[in-house]
């Protein structure tokens, strides 16, 4: 880009942002925020380039706004993610690395996200699952929820939880929460928890629509057991699956404990056939949940609310589907459970409806609904507020994100923590004590080559475990925690 061109991109930016804030700063409806969770969404979607998804609202939504493609988790596990999207805090400062923790117990004043809309009269509800909750066992609970976040909360349960013995559980020695199992149920999609859950948020958009609100709407899906209607497994025959490639020595320079503690056999053992259904399965929720967004969408249209109304939607982190000779689900550093899906629709924003290559984290999230809204959040914050990229996706933004996970270990626990650059990504595992890794996102995307050990990549892997130990702490937590529960 020239240095013409690149001057006049900043000067817009600098007279469009003030230009757009002001605008509703002097507007007398405050803008209302839809806030969409999905659980276990990987970037399984048309708009990131899936071939395989049919999701025409994911798409939707991503041509009315900004669609992240460098989006990442602060951890790759429901809890401690949430914990963190929701405070706008790193694992670190909350001490949430498990199931189990309640970012309270160690920051008991901390203002979520909601909380802070909830001060500023805004209506603020919860339909489904924004905190953690045991899936599916928890559903129709308030189940890890935050009562001061929200004046009203719904629970719906639908008869996915009225049928979990019709349930395939590939791995019977597992709980379906965490084994590889599917059902194709009958009914209707507002049979569901997740078409309840969108009947029910319809209803409070309605109810609400003359008054700001906040509402958080979390889908339990595509979260294992993957469940859907019949109808979205028959948009994926078997035929058009397969298993993701790896070289045959994929796994000789990963190191043993980049491996998820609950995953290190590939496949769990289980023969292909059993894994193509698996993941043909998780599809067809993950078009079950395109269906309700879409719902959501065409709610906020019908009440002439889309002028007026922030969209953010997010998943808790990605997703494995095989990848690295047979990896499944999540609590990895590699790219498929470290990034996931960011949507957000800004009404007027500049660059609504162009895609963003930098690097952003979730933790950017809480600063940038604050600030979209003119709230100022009265906890530090150390993510990012990206309504420069809101405005300019192209913008140059040189970003950096952070990922960590704890493992049980061998009876001493191990912390792993990742940094990725635009070129880049370094992880350590106690603190190099277990293994490094070092890839080059441009040219191996995919994360096969481990450059960690060649000679000629020692300085760029010294400045990037610099960046890391300046943000991430590489200590395990002093405080309890349930290593059965990472």
């Amino acid at each position: 880009m020239s240095f013409f061109k690149l001057n006049i991109r900043l000067l817009t930016l600098l007279v469009f942002v003030p230009l757009f804030l002001s605008s509703q700063e002097k507007n007398d409806t405050k803008p209302n925020v839809l806030f969409i969770a999905v659980d276990d969404l990987t970037t399984s979607l048309a708009s990131y380039g899936d071939p395989l998804a049919k999701t025409p609202n994911f798409d939707r939504l991503a041509k009315m706004g900004v669609q992240f493609n460098k989006a990442y988790c602060q951890i790759p596990l429901c809890n401690p993610s949430r914990a963190s999207v929701m405070t706008g805090l790193r694992p670190d400062a909350i001490k949430v690395y498990d199931l189990d923790a309640h970012f309270r117990d160690e920051v008991p004043n901390v203002t979520t996200l909601p909380q802070l809309f909830k001060d500023q009269g805004y209506w603020v509800g919860r339909v489904g699952k924004l905190y953690h909750y045991n899936v599916p066992a928890a559903i129709g609970t308030n189940g890890h929820d935050d009562p001061a976040s929200w004046h009203e909360v719904f629970n719906p349960k639908g008869r996915d939880k009225d049928e979990e013995h019709l349930i395939t559980n590939a791995e019977p020695h597992r709980k379906i929460s965490a084994a590889l199992s599917w059902l194709r149920a009958e009914g209707e999609d507002s049979e569901q928890t997740d078409g309840m859950v969108t009947t029910e948020a319809i209803k409070q958009i309605e109810k609400h629509k003359e008054n700001p609100f906040f509402l958080g709407v979390g889908f339990f899906r595509p979260h294992t057991p993957y469940i859907a209607p019949k109808k979205y497994f028959d948009l994926y025959p078997i035929d058009s699956i397969s298993i993701p490639y790896a070289p045959e020595d994929d796994r000789a320079d990963i190191p043993y404990a980049a491996l998820a503690h609950n995953c290190k056999i590939a496949h769990y053992g289980l023969p292909e056939s059993v894994c193509l259904e698996a993941k043909q399965a998780y599809y067809a929720t993950v078009s079950f949940i395109d269906a309700q967004v879409g719902l959501l969408l065409d709610a906020l249209e019908d009440n002439q609310l889309m002028d007026n109304t922030i969209i953010v939607l997010w998943s808790d982190h990605g997703y494995h589907l095989g990848e690295h000779q047979g990896i499944w689900q999540k609590r990895c550093l590699f790219e498929e459970s470290s990034k996931a899906p960011l949507l957000i629709y800004a009404p007027g924003a500049a660059g609504n409806g162009i895609k963003s290559d930098q690097v952003v984290e979730f933790i950017d999230i809480y600063p940038t609904v604050a600030k979209l809204c003119n709230l100022n959040p009265p906890n530090e914050q150390p993510g990012k507020n990206l309504i420069l990229l809101l405005n300019d996706p192209l913008l140059n933004w040189e970003g950096h994100a952070y990922t960590q996970v704890l493992r049980p270990g061998n009876g001493n626990p191990v912390m792993g923590r990742s940094v990725r650059t635009n070129k880049w990504r370094y992880t350590d595992w106690n603190e190099g004590k277990e293994g490094e890794e070092l890839y080059n996102q441009i040219k191996d995307p995919k994360e096969f080559n481990n450059l960690e050990s060649d000679p000629n990549y020692q300085q760029i892997k010294a400045e990037l475990k610099t960046l890391l130990e300046e943000n991430v702490s590489g200590q395990v937590p002093t405080t309890p925690f349930n290593p059965d529960r990472l």
